[in-house]
């Protein structure tokens, strides 16, 4: 499909400009005396961050030593790869959408697109998060975890759903913003550039209606099942997320709603526009054409009175004016003009 294929091809672009600047692929991060510091060995590491660029040596080095499937590493390598959990040899992963801006530079894509981010939870409880390339709820989630680090893997994990959903509804509430100033800036000009972005809008809130739907339906499914072992609390921060994306999932549906129908309305209006040119050209031309009507009678090879006389030429423009006149005072009237 064409939106598709132009996502792809503003991702590949996106990939490009987000690669770490010192080309640091995996970060690990321990919890010692109440602080977090980053350390240079997975030994005793609560969280393991792998971000880009990736290397086939070190993703098998890396799956070697914590004991984690190699397709576990790789999965979110896949951009379309869907909102999932699944466990094997008692190592468990999530699989989350959550959304990135675009930096396409095909003005056609959508501003915000969702990636997968991958969290594992190993044998030895260790957090592993993989990112196809950095985003804000993984730089956020160290912030908190720098600050205050959670006593068991299992919160961890929630806390990184809970950075996911607030990301949502923070660029949901950006979009939103610029659907507004779009559709202002529509009201005074009705350019093609401001339909053209209110389309790159309409795109990203299609992203994300898909991506949060598939989130609400995971973390629905983990509480079901209790996939994570939760504790009473888990249990209740859980459901709350459970809440959130559904809030997240209302405010998208609205936003499509909204631009649909706004969409829809200028659709009309620029037709109505048009119709409303036409007309007004149709009864000037009418009006413009009637001094040629009458220079036409008064030009046939007929007698008419007073034609060899000087009055018979201020007697045609005269006719002519007046049947103008007429004319426009008509379609005045019926409001052509």
């Amino acid at each position: 499909m064409a939106l598709e294929g132009g996502f792809k091809r503003g991702f590949i672009t996106f990939a490009q400009h987000s690669k770490h600047p010192c080309g640091i692929m995996v970060q690990y991060f321990k919890n010692i005396n109440r602080q977090t510091l980053e350390i240079q060995s997975p030994e005793g590491a609560n969280w393991i961050n792998v971000t880009p660029p990736f290397q086939e040596n070190e993703i098998d080095n890396l799956s070697v030593a914590l004991g984690i499937p190699r397709d576990f590493l790789t999965d979110t390598l896949d951009i379309e790869e869907r909102a999932r959990y699944e466990m094997e040899d008692e190592v468990k992963l999530i699989v989350i959408k959550t959304p990135v801006e675009n930096k396409s530079v095909n003005e056609s894509d959508a501003y915000f697109v969702t990636i997968p981010i991958s969290v594992i939870i190993t044998e030895k409880q260790q957090v592993v998060t993989v990112n196809s390339f950095e985003n804000v709820a993984m730089r956020r989630f160290l912030n908190t975890f720098a600050k205050r680090h959670p006593e068991r893997p299992v919160m961890m994990v929630l806390k990184i759903f809970e950075k996911v959903v607030m990301d949502f509804q923070e660029v949901l509430k950006e979009i939103n913003h610029r659907r507004n100033t779009y559709e202002q800036k529509l009201y005074d000009s009705n350019r093609n550039e401001e339909l053209l972005a209110l389309m790159r809008v309409q795109k990203s809130l299609v992203y994300f209606l898909t991506a949060l739907r598939a989130n609400e339906l995971l973390l629905m499914k983990m509480e079901r099942t209790n996939f994570l072992n939760c504790s009473e609390d888990e249990k209740d921060l859980l459901a709350d997320l459970i809440v959130e994306f559904s809030q997240a999932l209302e405010m998208a549906n609205t936003y499509t709603n909204i631009l649909s129908s706004t969409m829809d309305a200028f659709a009309s209006i620029i037709n109505n526009n048009m119709n409303i040119v036409i007309k007004r050209l149709t009864a000037i031309t009418i009006v413009i054409s009637v001094p040629g009507l009458v220079a036409g009678f008064f030009g046939m090879n007929v007698a008419f009175p007073g034609e060899n006389t000087l009055n018979g030429f201020f007697f045609a423009i005269v006719i002519s004016i007046i049947i103008s006149i007429l004319t426009a005072w008509y379609f005045n009237k019926k409001k052509w003009f």
